[in-house]
């Protein structure tokens, strides 16, 4: 990769990146770290502002770590401290000549900020008591207050997707030539189809073992975004028909996991819903699954998604999801009405009646989407800053 950063990034050898995390889990910041690696893998010296970075990317030469607290564990009570050390970080390094890569209210640099989701776009809905609903009201004004200031002072944005370029341009009011949109990447060697032994490994190792079908969920479960409780509601009424046969397996935690995992028991349906909380290889899951279903109010892309393509599953998904603008094929699973338990039901019912079909036609967006790995999107991001020194 020698000579990559003076190639596309017009002599650039630092870039300070202000973001939460930098881990391998989580799409904003499984895209940070890949894009801080493909920097550090480039020689350049990768500055750090961040509450946690993955040890993996701290071996890279030329990698320096700004640890920011993060009291309680708190991204709220952190916030404040991440946007002060990032300015602090933002403006010694455009001392010396580099570059600065924000994400959304993070912190207001005027170089370059990466925006994963907008706050503007969507208020959340969570089921708590009227204290902690105010408390998530509060905390919504003040994102939404801080990245309207950040996105209007930068000098250029990068959108993870046309539905979030839309959004920043029409919703924060941001000047459309500044937005540019580069999509999420891909490592083909982690998210491919499974061979057959895979295959049978991975529902071996969940002990499947039967064929029936199996939908996989893939989201956090501490609000309604993801749209949980509108598959819970319409995985119920398809269980009341004898000839639905499909598992649904949900990968993830949060603070509602608990509240649905006594829901699904007192519906007797334990045996049709499975609940796998975090885990760290969500791969092993989606090499037994034969679909994805993710039913989002919200989703400014959907890495989960994404990558449960990459691995050969047909994607039942919200058709205002940055991740359906990639899936032209699979246009007649799309979720018009994510509110709508009937009409996520009868998307449910297409996928079934064509299990192997939607996969065969799953095939070449899969391929897609692993063509397009995690270094292309960072060249294009390198390449997208170099026009606008």
């Amino acid at each position: 990769m020698a000579g990559l950063l003076a190639a596309d990034g017009a002599g650039v050898t630092r870039y300070t990146i202000v973001t939460g995390d930098l881990v391998p889990t989580g799409g904003m910041d499984a895209a940070n770290l890949r894009l801080a690696d493909y920097l550090a893998r480039a020689g350049a010296d990768v500055r750090l502002v961040a509450h946690r970075v993955a040890p993996q990317l701290l071996a890279r030469p030329g990698v320096v770590w700004q640890r920011v607290a993060k009291p309680l564990n708190s991204y709220r009570l952190g916030a404040p401290l991440l946007a002060r050390a990032g300015a602090r970080a933002d403006a010694a390094g455009r001392a010396a000549g580099g570059r600065t890569i924000a994400n959304g209210g993070n912190c207001a640099t005027t170089d370059t900020n990466w925006v994963h989701y907008v706050h503007a776009a969507h208020r959340p809905e969570i089921a708590a008591g009227a204290a902690r609903r105010r408390l998530e009201a509060w905390t919504h004004r003040r994102a939404v207050g801080a990245e309207r200031n950040a996105l209007r002072r930068a000098r250029f944005v990068i959108a993870n997707s046309e539905r979030t370029r839309r959004d920043v341009i029409e919703r924060v009011g941001v000047d459309a030539a500044r937005v540019r949109r580069v999509y999420y990447g891909a490592d083909p060697s982690i998210h491919r189809p499974p061979d057959a032994a895979e295959r049978a490994a991975a529902r071996a190792a969940l002990a499947w073992r039967d064929e029936r079908p199996a939908c996989v969920f893939v989201g956090a479960l501490g609000d309604r975004r993801k749209g949980f409780d509108t598959l819970f509601a319409a995985w119920e009424r398809l269980c009341r028909d004898a000839a639905w046969d499909a598992r649904l397996v949900v990968v993830g935690a949060g603070q509602e996991l608990a509240a649905w995992r006594a829901r699904v028991e007192g519906a007797g349906l334990a045996d049709r819903i499975r609940f796998t909380g975090f885990i760290s290889d969500v791969r092993a899951v989606l090499w037994a699954a034969d679909a994805v279903v993710a039913p989002t109010r919200y989703e400014a892309y959907g890495l989960g998604v994404h990558e449960a393509v990459c691995c050969g599953l047909p994607a039942i998904v919200s058709e205002d999801a940055g991740v359906a603008e990639r899936l032209g094929e699979l246009d007649a699973l799309r979720i018009r009405k994510p509110d709508d338990a009937d009409d996520l039901a009868a998307a449910l019912w297409r996928w079934r009646r064509g299990t192997d079909a939607w996969r065969d036609r799953a095939a070449p967006a899969a391929a897609r989407l692993r063509a397009w790995t995690w270094d292309d999107m960072a060249r294009q991001i390198v390449a997208e800053m170099a026009e606008r020194p």
